[in-house]
């Protein structure tokens, strides 16, 4: 979700209209839509690997299928394919963006700025939204992956049992080249992937008229008649069919880094046209060869063909896989930043583009979690039931957000936005229930990531709430003390050269780290400065809203740093934008002040006994500060206190 340089979305707007004209703007949309092919539409251009086997799983007695138990999920999965993504995504939801950036969480931030009264309500659903697209990220990697390797067996007899370890030692691979960035393969990314959709494509393309019936499944009618006559059986197939839409999340999340046009043009021309050819022609080959059932994908390709294709499609799954596992980096900073998460060490994969990041604790938790997956399910039929919860889950969060997001944001009346959303709400709510009916064959793996992850979030938002509500009630307002300090009297502690900086989060009180330095040092600097850190509700803080300086005496002035929840807290090179700008301090005899918390559980907390200590547990595994913050180490003191919560 950030593999491709940040730096082109800095020449589109936030519609992703290119400002160069001509053949120039043209070339450069082009290469964004190639771009985006690789990163956006990895996930659902592998589908065709497992979706329509899984659809006619339910359906195929002793190997005997009918034109109908064909026909039916062919244009259940076209038509999915055409609502949920070209109607909803494509043309809809892309142009719901905070300036100019996708995602649930840059949904919520945009929505909080105008919520009236049920903001509680939005962050819960914004969360759960969030911990959904978290599960689905863990399935991804396993299933896709499983499922290209699986196609060995169809090459060479006896491959059975190094499908497994293949895939696994895929897998370990694949995490462990996050740590170095993937800039370096990441312009390969499109192409490849580009490749692999006209492969597809081409592949449906040649078996189409093996049965001219196929394209019966284009009436949408033969759809809605499949499920009102197989009853529950289609109820079943419904699940399965939504197979087919996974990774649509990636299209909004994504939205940042190509821009709107670049991703609406990859999906019309290149994706769309592909994975309709590669379904009817799936579809025409069962028809024609009943038998084929058992893995159409690969079958429908000749013995020739067949390893080429196994190996462009492990690289499809991996490059798919890939743009999921940075999509977790993206989304838990954003999270981080919106105060939702504690602060993760954040490491940078490139020197020029922000979006390469890499975060060791998410990236460990992804491989141990992928790993189990793999080695729990064993093959990817098994794993493809416990998929569709999490994928549906999270586009049903989406459509009610942006029901309010039209409500609220486009001013449209209630009866608009019931009358173009409540038909996708409903048919998404269909999909979603169609799902739960896998719950027992593994469904319950996603559902429990996604209610430990929203715990996780509500506790640390709640808990820091809870903390800041307290410490307020011993804090001393600032303008009070800051006379009393500097009053002449025998008592005043005693003055030394150069500036302290004391970083809080509240910037109306005297910050704790202050009181410990004056109780146990008894000195005072020639130069204060109180600077709170401040996450604004938009990707990236405005240079000219970087800083808000209010100088409070001759020895005390208040600043305020604005990052947006896209960008790094970088303290330090944004006080040394501020030294540019006329105010004055010396880097080397600055001191930045810390206040370290030591956290005990109170059993009369606001929060029960166990939530308590899961937030204790949270704040004991965020990352220090002053690496956090990019303060210089050496110029870093920190003084603790007991704080009960």
């Amino acid at each position: 979700m950030s593999e491709h340089a940040e730096h082109h979305s800095e020449q589109h707007d936030a519609h992703g209209h290119g400002h160069g004209q001509g053949q120039g703007g043209l070339k450069q949309l082009a290469a964004l839509a190639v771009g985006s092919i690789g990163v956006v539409y990895g996930d659902i251009g592998t589908s065709p690997l497992y979706a329509f086997r899984q659809a006619l799983l339910p359906l195929s007695h002793d190997g005997v299928i009918t034109s109908n138990e064909v026909i039916g999920p062919i244009s259940l999965i076209i038509w999915t394919l055409t609502i949920i993504v070209m109607l909803k995504y494509i043309l809809f939801l892309l142009r719901l963006d905070n300036d100019g950036e996708g995602g649930t969480l840059s949904l919520l931030a945009l929505l909080l700025k105008t919520a009236n009264g049920h903001t509680v309500f939005l962050t819960f659903l914004g969360l759960v939204g969030a911990a959904l697209f978290l599960g689905e990220v863990m399935i991804t990697p396993a299933v896709s992956v499983l499922s290209a390797v699986e196609g060995l067996k169809l090459v060479a007899d006896g491959m059975d049992p190094f499908i497994l370890p293949i895939a696994i030692g895929i897998l370990f691979g694949l995490f462990a080249i996050q740590s170095s960035g993937t800039g370096a393969v990441a312009k390969f990314f499109g192409p490849i992937t580009l490749v692999w959709f006209i492969v597809i494509g081409f592949g449906g393309l040649g078996h189409i008229l093996d049965n001219p019936l196929i394209f019966q499944a284009l009436n949408p009618w033969n759809a809605v008649n499949f499920v009102l006559h197989e009853g529950y059986l289609g109820f079943i197939v419904l699940g399965a069919v939504f197979l087919t839409v996974t990774g649509t999340e990636a299209l909004y999340a994504d939205l940042g880094h190509f821009g709107r046009k670049p991703i609406q043009m990859a999906f019309v021309w290149v994706v769309y046209p592909s994975l309709v050819l590669n379904y009817l022609g799936q579809g025409a080959y069962v028809l024609a060869n009943p038998k084929a059932a058992s893995d159409p994908f690969f079958l429908m390709f000749p013995s020739w063909a067949l390893l080429p294709v196994v190996i462009l499609a492990t690289a499809a799954t991996i490059i798919a896989s890939q743009a999921v596992i940075t999509g977790a980096f993206s989304l838990t900073r954003q999270a981080i930043h919106l105060g939702f998460l504690p602060r993760m060490e954040i490491l940078f994969t490139s020197e020029t583009n922000t979006g390469q990041i890499y975060l060791p604790a998410v990236n460990r938790l992804l491989l141990v979690a992928v790993i189990i997956l793999v080695l729990s399910f064993r093959s990817s039929e098994a794993l493809a039931t416990a998929y569709g919860i999490s994928v549906t889950g999270a586009m049903v969060v989406t459509t009610t957000m942006s029901m309010e997001f039209v409500r609220a944001r486009w001013k449209w009346p209630l009866w608009q936005a019931l009358a173009v959303l409540g038909p996708l709400f409903l048919l998404e709510c269909v999909f979603f229930s169609a799902n739960l009916l896998k719950i027992t064959d593994g469904g319950y793996i996603p559902v429990m990531f996604a209610i430990m992850f929203t715990i996780i979030m509500w506790t640390w938002r709640r808990g820091t709430i809870i903390l800041f509500n307290k410490t307020r009630h011993t804090d001393i307002p600032l303008t009070a003390f800051i006379p009393s300090i500097e009053k002449e009297s025998a008592h005043a502690p005693k003055a030394v050269p150069g500036t302290a900086i004391f970083l809080t989060s509240d910037p109306e009180s005297v910050p704790a780290a202050l009181m410990h330095n004056l109780k146990h040092n008894h000195v005072l600097h020639d130069k204060n400065v109180i600077l709170t850190i401040k996450t604004v509700n938009r990707p990236r803080a405005n240079p000219e809203d970087r800083y808000k300086i209010e100088k409070l005496s001759e020895r005390f002035s208040r600043v305020q740093l604005n990052f947006g929840f896209m960008e790094t807290q970088n303290v330090s090179q944004a006080l040394g934008q501020l030294r540019k700008s006329g105010v004055k301090f010396d880097i080397m005899s600055t001191s930045f002040y810390l206040g370290r918390r030591k956290l005990v559980c109170d059993p009369k907390s606001e929060m029960p006994m166990w939530q308590g200590k899961l937030y204790v547990a949270l704040a004991n595994t965020a990352t220090d500060p002053s690496d956090y913050f990019k303060l210089p180490t050496n110029r870093v003191v920190e003084l603790g206190s007991h704080v009960v919560i």
